[in-house]
């Protein structure tokens, strides 16, 4: 079997139609099916069943094609990793990223990449969690992820250091003269909550953390992005708790930034399957000079006074 033989089998698998398949290949209908014919070959059997209208997996196409995208994608991370190391012009860097992290962080990033190597494309992939995160390098989707340290084993990890959580709060909210806060003083407010919240101990952070504190958070809204939460609160709707860079990238500050006592930090990290090289490793290294605030402690805890572990979403509740 070859690689451009599964190819064929995942674009027909997406498009369940050889005729769409073989218009995205560029290729005759029937050298379509002569490739997927000489794959089902090679591995003994039935890949996918013709029906009147489109075609199907067999329970032999299903199992075999998670190995199928696998195997591609790892190609294509091959072929850029090479190009990388080797300096090429006109290749491609593939980066995953926490959406709060992608948000906040990675445009100043990235605009300072495209001056300095405006001829290497960037992909970003945006995830919800840690652990889609974590995926996406191991299937070869992401050249580099960006991210708390992954939780099994990755292959190189790099410290780049920490991520400041901060509260916010609009400029005329009755704390808005203040610096820090404590929880307990927070104990009457409305939150908002975002479905990327991270889970400790077995519940939701802020349950948790507030929970220390002798209280349960009310909750005014349920959000699907950090960015939106901070806007909610911005706009005076509750309190929320988000990354730092995430409310100077989607307010630009047009609120008020409280640190809690104590203050929550979580180590961040840029990991890959293997060492990063050329284009990789530059993009590293440009990451730790554009966000000094990470590089300033690489080895600071998971949220302070917290033992707050990678992030984990659960379905959102109110």
């Amino acid at each position: 079997m070859s690689l451009r033989q599964m190819e064929y089998f995942l674009t027909v698998v997406e498009e369940a139609s050889f005729t769409r398949a073989a218009e995205v290949l560029h290729v005759t209908q029937p050298a379509l099916s002569h490739q997927i014919k000489a794959l089902e070959k090679a591995v003994g059997g039935a890949l996918l069943e013709r029906m009147p209208r489109g075609v199907r997996l067999t329970p032999m196409g299903r199992a075999y094609l998670p190995h199928a995208e696998l195997a591609v994608r790892s190609a294509a991370q091959a072929r850029r990793a090479a190009r990388a190391a080797a300096g090429a012009e006109g290749g491609e860097l593939h980066i995953a990223a926490l959406h709060s992290i992608a948000v906040g962080a990675m445009p100043d990033v990235f605009a300072r990449w495209r001056t300095a190597r405006p001829r290497v494309l960037l992909r970003l992939h945006e995830y919800a969690t840690t652990e889609a995160l974590e995926e996406a390098v191991q299937r070869g989707t992401a050249d580099l992820a960006v991210g708390p340290e992954p939780a099994g084993p990755t292959g190189t990890v790099v410290p780049v250091g920490e991520e400041e959580v901060v509260l916010v709060v609009p400029f005329d909210d009755r704390l808005a003269g203040r610096t820090t806060v404590t929880l307990p003083e927070l104990a009457d407010r409305a939150w908002i909550r975002c479905a990327m919240e991270p889970v400790v101990h077995g519940e939701r952070f802020l349950d948790w953390a507030c929970g220390q504190a002798g209280f349960r958070p009310r909750t005014a809204v349920w959000t699907e992005h950090t960015s939106t939460a901070v806007r909610m609160a911005a706009a005076g709707v509750g309190v929320c708790a988000a990354p730092a860079h995430v409310v100077r990238g989607a307010v630009g500050e047009d609120c008020v930034l409280l640190t809690p006592d104590p203050a929550w930090k979580r180590a961040l990290t840029v990991y890959a399957r293997v060492p990063p090289t050329g284009a990789a490793a530059a993009f590293v290294d440009l990451l730790r000079a554009t966000w000094p605030s990470l590089g300033a402690a690489c080895a600071a805890p998971v949220y302070e006074e917290c033992d707050l572990p990678a992030a984990r979403t659960p379905a959102p509740q109110s």
